[in-house]
């Protein structure tokens, strides 16, 4: 008996421990709240990833969801993606299983890849596909025809063919 004053102490200092680590959907420290975050659930976010195409000044490629282009690398296999590590960094992997787009025409096959860490990789034509951090606007092939991470790099499109190279093979960089 001589110890029931500390329970209600206790007890509103759970309750308080809680509520902080609850949200009642006010402004977290970034501006945003659980509600908005949960209203942003994307495609790819769910586990899907959208693929259109776009017309570039060098032919149509293939683009993800904010019209980059995506890119595969000569050395992958239908089944596997050399492309990991620092190569990764600058060419980053489109995770998720892909969809075309509404009114897209694509003529080859959709599919996916299992990456050496777990997580799915959308292909083309049986090519695992890649961004590139060197295109900073929408319908930049930057990527195109560069020599780096130990092969050649190509810009999808919708027949599957090498878009004519838009850039030197030489490359730099080296990674």
């Amino acid at each position: 008996m001589r110890n029931r004053w500390w329970a209600v102490p206790i007890l509103a200092g759970g309750a308080v421990l809680l509520a902080a680590c609850g949200s009642s959907g006010s402004p977290s420290a970034t501006g945003t709240t659980k509600a908005a975050n949960a209203s942003s659930t994307t495609p790819a976010a769910a586990g899907s990833v959208v693929i259109s195409t776009r017309s570039t000044s060098h032919g149509t490629v293939l683009v993800n969801a904010k019209g980059h282009t995506l890119y595969w690398f000569a050395i992958d296999t239908p089944t596997t993606s050399k492309c990991t590590g620092s190569c990764a960094t600058y060419w980053p992997p489109v995770i998720g299983k892909p969809t075309a787009a509404a009114g897209a025409s694509l003529t080859h096959a959709l599919g996916s890849i299992t990456r050496s860490n777990g997580q799915i990789q959308a292909t083309y034509d049986g090519h695992p596909l890649y961004t590139y951090v060197g295109d900073t606007a929408a319908g930049d092939v930057k990527g195109n025809g560069l020599k780096l991470s130990g092969g050649l790099w190509w810009a999808a499109t919708p027949s599957g063919a090498k878009l004519s190279s838009s850039t030197s093979s030489g490359g730099g960089g080296g990674y």
